[in-house]
């Protein structure tokens, strides 16, 4: 293959790029629609600046997108109403770029130095067994409202503690949890904020939704996301139909094409797949042994014969990195799961 005589030049390291190359990257994050928003607030010796910058850089490292996004997060929620509209304009941006879920978390880190930490920001810093205890005689939506507002992690710790019709009916308030008003967050604050002995609260506003329930769900284990899910099912069949299409699963990958499953493998581990493909159906396997060369499946079905016996934590441990995987492209624009479906049985977390 003929090389080309010009190089393309390496994308700069995010601890010593200029506050220029790192509004140079933030405008390549955000796409044309975004960059002309920003571009429409600037002087024109300003514009050509930061575009001649942007043709430098050819590509943006995910640890450049994360810290452009954050410190772009931090400046615009401290700007408060700035022209750019502050904290909504940075959380719709966040939730384009991540998700609802990691949204919320960026802001929820980020949002607090604007002002005096109040009740809602005490209890994020809580652990999962303090939370509990503030709300355990909470109605199922006030605890929604505030599990809506915890890193995944933390709200799946925290789900657990509660008994299993409870956290049934908080997960379902959570999927289908409308955009809150901010008087009534303020109230929840308030009468959350007398028994922590906290003082008043900033203002949030933050909504659950489909999506958010989802992203639970699979933050979960394995047996207690499907048991919620058939559950919810159950009592809501259409609500519980929209969470599963929001989940991905390792069944699904058999319903990704040729193409999206090699991006995805590029970024597997070898072990990872033959320990995943362990006890997966002959569709999946066939599947993901298909996107990859003769000699890498022969190499896989080799090892998958050497390993032996397994525990199923550990399968489903390597299923769970190839999901993570796939939800990472996914959220970098480099795939495309809405047309693959949701719903096997099986929920891989």
């Amino acid at each position: 293959m003929a090389t080309s005589s010009t190089e393309t030049p390496a994308a700069p390291e995010v601890a010593s790029m200029t506050k220029l190359q790192k509004l140079a990257a933030l405008m390549i994050v955000l796409g044309p629609e975004g960059a002309g928003t920003l571009l429409r607030q600037m002087n024109e010796a300003e514009m050509e600046a930061v575009t001649s910058e942007m043709t430098k850089i050819t590509v943006v490292s995910q640890e450049m997108r994360m810290e452009v996004l954050r410190e772009f997060a931090e400046v615009a929620v401290q700007a408060g109403t700035c022209t750019l509209g502050g904290l909504d304009f940075t959380r719709d941006m966040l939730e384009k770029s991540f998700g609802p879920f990691r949204a919320s978390s960026i802001i929820g880190r980020v949002a607090p130095a604007r002002s005096t930490p109040g009740a809602m920001q005490q209890i994020l810093e809580m652990d999962a067994r303090q939370i509990f205890n503030l709300l355990k005689q909470e109605q199922p939506q006030t605890i929604a409202l505030v599990v809506s507002y915890l890193a995944a992690e933390k709200s799946s710790e925290f789900l657990m503690l509660l008994r299993t019709e409870a956290r049934d009916q908080v997960i379902e308030r959570l999927a289908t949890m409308a955009p809150t008003p901010i008087e009534v967050v303020e109230r929840v604050v308030e009468l959350l904020n007398a028994k922590i002995a906290g003082r008043h609260t900033r203002a949030l506003s933050q909504t659950g939704g489909i999506k958010t329930a989802a992203d639970l769900l699979n933050s979960m284990d394995k047996s207690t996301s499907k048991a919620l899910l058939v559950g919810l099912e159950e009592r809501n069949p259409d609500l519980g139909a929209a969470i599963r299409q929001k989940m991905f699963t390792f069944e699904d990958l058999a319903q990704l094409d040729t193409a999206m499953l090699q991006k995805i493998l590029r970024e597997v581990e070898m072990r990872d797949l033959a320990m995943a493909l362990k006890t997966a159906s002959d569709r999946v396997k066939e599947a993901l042994l298909a996107s990859i060369s003769k000699r890498a499946a022969e190499t896989v079905n080799e090892e998958i014969g050497f390993m032996g016996p397994l525990r199923l934590r550990d399968i489903e441990g390597a299923q769970g990195r190839i999901i993570d995987v796939v939800r990472r492209l996914e959220s970098e624009g480099e795939i495309e799961l809405s047309a693959a479906g949701g719903g096997g049985d099986e929920i891989v977390a």
